[in-house]
């Protein structure tokens, strides 16, 4: 199951308290002050790692606690230190802190492997009474108690990092696309929504050249205000490099379509519009052959006079225009490396 967001408590561990003890020993009756300290608490630290795609894991346990800090001993033994708790998270995580208030705080932002980030960090220890020891307190009574800790609630939000986004209304043809190109198995059905979730697939452009593309669902007019799934899943888009936008070519007016989805995303996001982009008129075959050269002529005609935008045509179905496709593609992601 694909979880995009969740919300948990962590709370790093408390340091363990400092002792007051004296040395006993025989025939030595001022063995002194010999107090340890108490062990370090154990941080929170979150792990970005590429074999983790989803946030499942966190949406049924809620809380995420450090050990604590063993507390100290006499001979001045310092206490064990607190183990660490490691979450792992997917690439493209976002982390937030939850105030009080309802206000929240970016904390960090997992995009590499094996980044390590401290979430909370664990409670130092106390003091043993062998720390206090002065010439003029030869025999201190007292030592100090180790940091206390407190629960943070935190917000993760995942965000797909992929190298090319397809973007396109329900029945574009964009799990087919992405069934065919890559090793992804997207559900594909003729009717709208049928993928309720991103999906990622690794495209091979040669031995050594690939890149990763996103299938982005449910984008209708009005996503960006949250109508259909579009407002659930458009924020995925904005990692991507490189948008592609599939237009049926046999829409009522693949124009206004390309328009209505360029708007959505530049009203969810402005910056979406300085995103480098592509427009691909899919699904040729349905077009009688006969026909077709024609048609294709004419849409890019009007493409390219309204938006100065060149259009490539292919079919997922027949194969046309693939291979160009993708080549188009890797050059245009090294170009924007």
């Amino acid at each position: 199951m694909f979880i995009d967001y969740a919300k948990i408590r962590i709370r790093a561990g408390h340091g363990g308290d400092g002792v007051v003890s004296f040395r006993r020993e025989k025939f030595i009756p001022k063995g002194g002050p010999d107090g340890g300290d108490g062990g370090r608490g154990g941080s929170v630290i979150a792990v970005g790692d590429t074999n983790a795609n989803t946030l499942l894991s966190y949406r049924f346990n809620k809380l995420y606690k450090a050990e604590n800090g063993v507390c100290g001993a006499g001979s001045r033994k310092t206490g064990r230190s607190g183990a660490d708790i490691v979450l792992t998270l997917p690439l493209g995580t976002e982390i937030f802190e939850i105030k009080e208030d309802g206000s929240k705080v970016k904390l960090a932002d997992v995009t590499d492997h094996q980044e390590q980030v401290i979430l909370a960090k664990g409670g130092h220890g106390g003091k043993g009474n062998c720390n206090f020891a002065t010439p003029t307190n030869q025999a201190p009574r007292h030592a100090t108690q180790g940091r206390r800790t407190q629960e943070i609630e935190l917000e993760l939000v995942l965000k797909l990092m992929a190298d090319v986004g397809l973007v396109g209304f329900p029945n574009a043809g964009k799990s087919t696309l992405l069934s065919v190109l890559s090793a992804a198995h997207p559900k594909i059905a003729d009717y709208e929504f049928t993928t309720l979730e991103p999906m990622l697939g690794v495209v091979q452009v040669s031995e050594y050249q690939h890149f990763v593309m996103a299938d982005i669902p449910g984008i209708i007019e009005g996503a960006h205000i949250g109508k259909g799934l579009g407002h659930q899943f458009l924020r995925h888009i904005q990692r991507t490099s490189i948008l592609l936008y599939l237009i049926d070519i046999d829409s009522e007016d693949p124009l206004e379509a390309y328009q209505t989805l360029r708007s959505e995303l530049y009203l969810y996001d402005s910056f979406m519009d300085k995103k480098p982009f592509n427009i691909v008129l899919s699904k040729i075959d349905t077009i009688p052959e006969e026909e077709r050269e024609a048609r294709i002529a004419k849409v890019a005609r009007i493409f390219k006079e309204t938006t100065s935008q060149k259009v490539v045509a292919i079919s997922a179905v027949s194969g046309v225009g693939l291979d160009a496709l993708k080549f188009q593609l890797y050059k245009q992601i090294q170009e924007n490396l």
